[in-house]
């Protein structure tokens, strides 16, 4: 399947799990959607078919891979392959620690020899595009020579398609939070490599906070797309413009009152094959309505009252309230 990443969704641990990747399909059509970061020793040794489940709508759906070893990565990106994924990318960019104790992550920056034969692992026994999200740098890594280079040994690999965060990670003494927030951005560095490597497809990702501030930064740099990550978990309904913005399709709109209907839907679904609790969905919508009047109610309700639930009728409830609520408040205010 071949598709242009103009417009994705980041991955995000805890957060980009398969109902939340539902629920931005529901807002965005066409947007590119990405897994959870999942370590190849976890598809190896764990519960393999409850990490890569998905649903078909979610398409197209990267698998991010966590990992330092080629022989369980190339496996890892088999499995991948097999449950029908669009894609496989390789994660070169997260700080946390249990990443960096398993020798994996931000820290491989330092290492691309180590990335390419990983690379060379998967491409070997992998039909799909393997493509690489890193940052522009780790430590004392010299911005230029040593993002220059990464990306050069990469992507003579046949990698050609870079995910760049345009911070540095700072593994000693800050958290991941942290590290998503004090290192300074630099999109400049990312427009430097693109204007190095134009045969490159590259992807700028960190601190965007709206779909114009993404498309500002594709065309001033030239590059290929923007990712988003966080505002588009705290603020979703921003995906719904898309589609028409950045992909100049056609399609309609859906209110938000049509996606809440929608998820109440699925969780029908969900719940009826016993597959777990209502919370498990619930906590990834709670941001549809917000900058709303009775946003705040809105979400009250359905986090007190989630574990009680057992099925899509308290979403039901819950968005009727804020939908008659809104429409009292444009009467009193026209």
């Amino acid at each position: 399947m071949i598709f242009e990443e103009k417009f994705s969704v980041a991955p995000m641990m805890e957060w980009t799990d398969r109902h939340c990747r539902y629920f931005h399909r529901l807002l965005s059509g066409s947007a590119v959607l990405y897994t959870e970061m999942i370590s190849a020793d976890a598809l190896i040794f764990g519960p393999r078919h409850k990490l890569l489940a998905f649903n078909n709508e979610e398409l197209p759906c990267v698998l991010q891979l966590g990992g330092n070893d080629p022989k369980k990565l190339s496996l890892a990106a088999k499995f991948g392959q097999s449950y029908g994924y669009s894609k496989i990318n390789l994660n070169i960019g997260c700080p946390s620690n249990r990443v960096q104790n398993g020798s994996f992550g931000a820290c491989l920056m330092k290492k691309p020899k180590v990335v390419s034969e990983c690379v060379r692992a998967m491409q070997d026994v992998s039909q799909l595009p393997i493509t690489v999200k890193c940052r522009i740098g780790v430590d004392d890594m010299d911005e230029v020579k040593g993002l220059d280079n990464f990306i050069d040994q990469v992507s003579a690999e046949g990698v050609n398609l870079f995910v760049i965060h345009a911070r540095k990670a700072l593994l000693n003494g800050l958290s991941p939070k942290q590290n998503r927030e004090i290192p300074p951005l630099d999109y400049s560095r990312v427009g430097a490599i693109k204007k190095r490597r134009a045969d490159l497809k590259i992807i700028i990702n960190g601190g965007i906070k709206s779909i114009q501030e993404g498309q500002n930064l594709v065309k001033q740099y030239s590059l290929d797309g923007f990712m988003i990550g966080r505002e588009a978990y705290k603020n979703p309904y921003i995906l719904s413009s898309v589609d028409k913005i950045v992909l100049n399709q056609k399609e309609k709109i859906k209110t938000r009152y049509q996606i809440a209907m929608k998820m109440a839907d699925y969780i029908d679904e969900f719940v009826k094959n016993d597959q777990g609790n209502v919370h498990s969905i619930i906590r990834h919508i709670l941001g549809l309505y917000n900058s709303l009047p009775g946003a705040k109610e809105w979400r009250r309700e359905l986090s007190e009252n989630t574990r009680f639930s057992k099925n899509g009728d308290l979403l039901r409830f819950a968005t009727d309230n804020i939908e008659e609520f809104i429409h009292s408040k444009s009467l009193i205010l026209a």
